[in-house]
């Protein structure tokens, strides 16, 4: 199996890795990874990575998630969505204006501390094994930003609707349901989420994980995407074959000798390419040294090969 991106609709009931476990087999490897965990409850884009892709994760985009989310108000349960155990009920006296009014502050980037039942870190144990203990410890909030928040419906007779949510990486859809619940004053927990965008994939790129069960890996590769599709929020940076063969080998490229846009922030991000538009791996601008360093390779052996015999290296 070659190394690329296999967008996969994720179903209900399976964990992320329960899907990469489906997938080992008729994919005939067990190099697997994914680029952010869905909750069990949940459906959707889940971008599965494929060999040397796995070693994306850690690098993707901040931004690009989006999700359609039901919710019901009136109860508070402990895993802040109708899976878990109801904890609290109470009267919901709530309309649509004052549901929208109550959405409005939770735009923008705000503060979320994580649930219990995540897979936050606290001192080394995930916070879900503390949770399944019953043992709950405080957790610091940190910033995520809710780029869009959206009240697609809302049943006030029922108390129940639907969100449409785009966020950074890391937001809880399930706690800010449960926020907008308490800025309601009665409380709400989320009954179902389908995640509708992830990486720059949509459900539209996504094959059901029954399909791909079914065929076998000379049947799937096709399907996979470039390593590159990850980051195309981040712009391409061309680079001539001197400069292919050392970023290739782990040498940073001297600013003043690579094509950077006017401006470029510190730390900036650059997809860099060789002549023959072979994905090299990412750069990443440094202001002070004045140079474009390697943030990642991702290069194959194989690739460099072909790319030197058609460009001879020379000194740069």
């Amino acid at each position: 199996m070659k190394s690329g991106v296999l967008i996969v609709d994720k179903p209900r009931d399976f964990t992320s890795f329960d899907v990469l476990a489906s997938l080992r087999r008729p994919m005939n490897t067990k190099k697997l990874g994914h680029t952010g965990t869905l909750d069990p409850m949940a459906t959707g884009v889940l971008p599965v990575l494929a060999e040397g892709a796995t070693r994306a994760s850690d690098l993707l985009p901040e931004n690009g998630k989006a999700y359609r989310a039901s919710f019901v108000l009136g109860i508070t349960t402990d895993t802040q969505d109708t899976t878990g155990t109801v904890t609290l009920r109470r009267t919901v006296h709530t309309d649509r204006e004052a549901l929208e009014q109550a959405c409005a502050p939770f735009r923008g980037t705000i503060l979320q501390i994580p649930p219990m039942y995540s897979a936050v870190k606290k001192d080394g144990v995930r916070l879900y094994d503390l949770a399944r203990r019953r043992i709950t410890v405080e957790r610091e909030a940190r910033p995520v930003t809710i780029e869009t928040l959206t009240l697609e419906a809302f049943d006030p007779g029922t108390g129940t609707g639907t969100l449409f949510v785009r966020c950074s990486k890391g937001t809880y859809i399930r706690t800010l349901i449960a926020d907008l619940g308490e800025a309601l004053s009665c409380g709400a927990a989320m009954s179902s989420l389908r995640r509708t965008e992830a990486c720059g994939f949509c459900e539209a790129d996504a094959i059901s994980l029954q399909t791909l069960r079914e065929m076998t890996a000379d049947q799937i590769e096709p399907l996979l995407r470039p390593v590159e599709s990850l980051f195309a929020a981040y712009p391409a940076l061309r680079v001539t074959p001197a400069q292919t063969t050392r970023f290739a080998n782990g040498g940073a490229l001297a600013a003043d000798r690579v094509a950077l846009p006017r401006c470029t922030a510190d730390g900036q991000l650059f997809r860099v390419f060789s002549a023959q538009e072979l994905f090299l791996g990412l750069g990443a601008y440094q202001a002070e040294k004045q140079c474009l360093s390697i943030r990642r390779i991702f290069i194959t052996n194989s690739g460099l090969s072909s790319a030197q015999a058609s460009f001879p290296a020379k000194s740069s």
